[in-house]
């Protein structure tokens, strides 16, 4: 299926017989949503892809959250999500797979929300948050399962439950960070 047909493509490729395909340099930089859901790069790792475009989240977050407002950071966020939403469906739809891993801009948007929403807190506090919100996207039990495979599919479904099932990793991240905070005080990195 060719990038100029995935804008308005419903239809699921998974009907036809061809492989899902592995994302390359070339295949990112054929389409902006491409870029976008690959995490600029990010995504295009052979080994734990997730885990790098989180890392590569981080490190963006640490040289923008200087610079940006409370409502800068929301703005960043919505629209992020809602671009993703259109990445994430172009890019499945093109790779022929409904959520491949190494579309990872998900990630980058649900771990900003943890960062901005933790912050200011030392390089412990946010290693804990990291790890926090690896082990729930990583592991999608419970509610992230749910969302995961409540949205599972090609087009707008799709593209939305690649999202969305990270924002539910991330709830779970700020529950625990919560908890933590409240009943675990002392023990607790700020």
């Amino acid at each position: 299926m060719s990038t100029s047909t995935a804008d308005t493509a419903e239809a699921t490729p998974q009907a036809t017989a061809t492989p899902p395909l592995r994302p390359t340099w070339r295949f990112m930089l054929g389409h902006p949503a491409h870029w976008i859901a690959l995490g600029f790069g990010s995504g295009l790792t052979r080994f734990a892809p997730g885990t790098v475009g989180t890392l590569w989240a981080w490190v963006g977050f640490l040289a923008l959250y200087p610079f940006l407002s409370d409502r800068q950071w929301l703005t960043l966020i919505a629209i992020g999500f809602v671009v993703g939403c259109w990445a994430s469906k172009t890019c499945a739809i093109n790779l022929r797979i409904a959520d491949s891993g190494h579309m990872v801009w998900d990630e980058v948007i649900a771990f900003w929300l943890v960062l901005w929403l933790v912050m200011p807190i030392g390089f412990t506090g946010q290693l804990l948050a990291f790890g926090l919100f690896r082990f729930f996207d990583a592991v999608k039990f419970g509610p992230t399962r749910w969302a995961d495979q409540t949205f599972k599919g090609f087009g707008w479904r799709g593209g939305f439950g690649v999202m969305f099932d990270d924002l539910i990793a991330a709830a779970l991240t700020l529950l625990v960070w919560a908890l933590g905070v409240r009943f675990l005080p002392a023990l607790w990195p700020h």
